[in-house]
């Protein structure tokens, strides 16, 4: 095999073009970019080979004369590294090394790693009291949010005065060695340039974000419903690497009213009479969530009957809109305490000569006529 056409350059390239070629196809072949191909990587290691070769001017002039190489290509490929053949020695800077297949294949295959992401979003809840559903109103949430650092606006680096790397001593690059392999990876704290600008956040330890309580105004609009879901753009925990923030979602819990109940955007309200005000009529005051109202009572008004007062409701989303209020009426009899109050009821009585049960003995269609149980005592 002629590892000047295996790496596709002519027989005077330069160290530069070599390196080029050998960068070009190792991220094409290389064994954790192509899992299971076995073709693939046993290419992948005559390219190696013939890229220690031609970079190592001995080796490569050993080859161009004919002779055998330090290295043979072995046919057989196992997992990842395993039979690889590292007999080969180190010469100078430019003698053989994974570290270019390091520096830009596996920086591609990670290179995933760095796109923003998407913050999640927070929930919590606050509780109103009926009136202040009525007119609406405002609540403070706290919560415990993850935010940007103010100190790195989220990038996790500060800058500082430019100085040489400690991790490099300045030369841009880390090396390894291996037994009689040589690797150089580029310096990861100096990105390769020697040189030291920026320094880990202190306020963050290089995280880019910081745990933090804040608290945010809710505006709790009029007539909503309970258990319904307020929502607060932006207000959810930061991002990761400059990615869009969560949101904060509150959701409103409604006490009970001791005299109020809601019905759709009506509004119940249960209100006693005695039975004089029920047979004669009367005019009598009852609350609503507006203030005191005056409610007439039409004479023979009987015990569950209803009236409706309009727009004393609860406000909707139709702006200027408001449901009514239901007002339902309790027959209460009086308590007999005296005699006299007896004998007036029993006078009441020998008037009232109507049977108010007469409706449940009356015929239905299919049904024998059932007859009238006077006489019957309890």
């Amino acid at each position: 095999m002629d590892f000047y056409e295996l790496l596709s350059v002519r027989r005077d390239a330069d160290v530069d073009d070599i390196k080029r070629a050998y960068k070009r196809l190792a991220r094409r072949l290389h064994p954790d970019i192509n899992p299971g191909d076995r073709a693939a990587a046993v290419r992948f290691r005559a390219v190696v080979e013939a890229y220690e070769t031609l970079t190592d001017p001995k080796r490569r002039q050993r080859y161009d004369a004919g002779g055998p190489t330090e290295m043979a290509i072995v046919e057989s490929v196992s997992f990842g590294f395993e039979g690889f053949d590292f007999s080969g020695s180190a010469q100078g800077t430019d003698a053989s090394t994974f570290g270019d297949l390091f520096a830009d294949v596996i920086r591609e295959t990670l290179g995933g790693r760095t796109t923003p992401a998407p913050g999640s979003d927070l929930h919590t809840a606050v509780s109103v009291r009926f009136a202040e559903m009525m007119r609406g109103t405002e609540r403070l949430v706290t919560v415990q949010r993850r935010d940007t650092c103010p100190a790195c606006r989220g990038a996790g680096l500060v800058n500082i005065a430019e100085a040489a790397c400690a991790s490099c001593a300045g030369t841009g690059a880390i090396r390894s060695a291996r037994g009689h392999m040589v690797f150089t990876k580029p310096c990861a704290r100096c990105g390769g340039s020697g040189r030291q600008r920026r320094m880990v956040c202190p306020s963050c330890a290089g995280a880019g974000i910081e745990m933090r309580n804040e608290t945010s105004p809710v505006g709790i609009p009029p007539g909503i419903r309970d258990g319904e879901r307020l929502r607060l753009i932006g207000k959810g925990h930061a991002g990761a690497r400059g990615g869009e923030p969560g949101d904060l979602y509150v959701e409103v819990h409604v006490e009970p009213h001791p005299w109020f109940r809601r019905e759709g955007d009506d509004v119940l309200l249960t209100v006693p009479v005695a039975i004089h005000e029920a047979a004669l009529g009367a005019r009598i005051d009852i609350p609503t969530v507006d203030g005191p109202a005056r409610l007439r009572v039409l004479p023979g008004t009987q015990s569950g009957q209803r009236y409706r007062l309009r727009d004393r409701g609860v406000p909707t989303a139709r702006a200027g809109h408001r449901g009514d209020l239901i007002v339902e009426l309790r027959v209460v009899m009086p308590a007999l305490l005296d005699e006299r109050s007896k004998a007036l009821l029993r006078e009441l009585g020998q008037l009232q000569t109507e049977d108010v049960r007469a409706a449940l003995w009356r015929d239905e269609p299919g049904e024998p006529s059932p007859q009238s149980p006077s006489g019957c005592h309890a």
